[in-house]
């Protein structure tokens, strides 16, 4: 196992993080229900009370950093640690929200979008983001698990400006983490439940090529790890590899689009959610252990993709 440098403690479950210029990182606590900045020194402060369950953060065009709020989730707190479970009894809906990091201004931005088949769609767990260059971004809805039965959902892509909300893929089982290529010429998805990586073409910004390779919808599946495993959150790095949080053994697997075999680093937290790149070289790896409520940072042998819009 690596050796961890701890930024901060006393998160309720942390996910979603950005690496800021000032050396902060930007993340939501979801059971606390807040996007939370973490100085250097390890102090937080709220940015805004979202409510529901804030998921997945990314900065956008404008400035702001865009959430996916899931609605809400269960926690149980076992010998110290918090765990996630099933859609509560106030579940709010799920939702796209724009967040103004000076003000702690909270607008929403998408409650529903065009299906597959054409009709409306209610957002029911939206995930985890991406932003293209072009200014639209790809998100991945989770979709709900209920005693007796979850949603079946896919990936949509959003236009910043309000206009355009629409499913591209359909269905995937639990799709969480996402993310885009160097060239921006395939979009990654993660499976939650399969342990699956999904690699997609793509022609244009929100455009996909669909070609048929591995599945009808034009998927591409990248070669894993064997195991019981469930993949959380992503982030890329400069070399095209998805690094991708790992449920269950706890760590980051390294995926390769490229056919190289997957690579593991372990992490000391089961719950190991998410992943994001800082430093001024980008060689720092920020990563969220969630059911421990900590936020560690450690050195990365390959640097991370730039973000799109970081310097807006």
């Amino acid at each position: 196992m690596p050796e961890l440098d701890v930024v901060a403690t006393g998160l309720r479950f942390p996910e979603g993080p950005i690496a800021m210029p000032d050396g902060s990182v930007i993340l939501v606590e979801i059971a606390r229900k807040t996007l939370s900045r973490v100085q250097p020194d390890g102090s937080v402060e709220v940015i805004a009370s979202l409510g529901g369950g804030p998921n997945g953060a990314a900065l956008g065009p404008d400035g702001r950093v865009w959430v996916c709020n899931n609605g809400g989730m269960l926690f149980a707190e076992v010998r110290g640690k918090l765990y996630p479970g099933h859609q509560p009894p106030d579940y709010s809906g799920g939702r796209i929200e724009a967040v103004d990091i000076d003000t702690g201004e909270v607008e929403t931005i998408y409650t529903t979008g065009v299906g597959n088949d054409g009709g409306i769609v209610d957002l029911r767990g939206p995930n985890d983001l991406v932003f293209d260059r072009a200014g639209g971004f790809w998100f991945t809805d989770h979709g709900k698990t209920r005693d007796r039965d979850r949603d079946r959902t896919g990936v949509f892509y959003a236009k910043a400006d309000g206009s355009t909300c629409e499913e591209k893929i359909f269905p995937l089982e639990g799709p969480n983490g996402i993310g885009l290529s160097p060239d921006e010429d395939e979009v990654y998805v993660a499976e939650t439940h399969t342990g699956e990586m999904w690699a997609y073409g793509l022609s244009a910004p929100g455009t996909l090529l669909g070609e048929r390779r591995d599945k009808p919808d034009g998927g591409r599946l990248l070669p894993g790890r064997d195991g019981f495993l469930m993949y959380d959150s992503l982030a890329m790095d400069t070399d095209g590899n998805v690094c991708v949080a790992t449920i269950v053994d706890g760590g980051i697997t390294i995926v390769s689009p490229h056919g190289e075999p997957a690579r593991f680093v372990p992490m000391p937290d089961r719950i190991t959610t998410n992943i994001c790149f800082g430093g001024d070289d980008l060689r720092t790896a920020y990563v969220t252990l969630s059911s421990t409520g900590q936020l560690v940072k450690l050195p990365w042998e390959t640097a991370g993709l730039p973000l799109n819009h970081l310097n807006v």
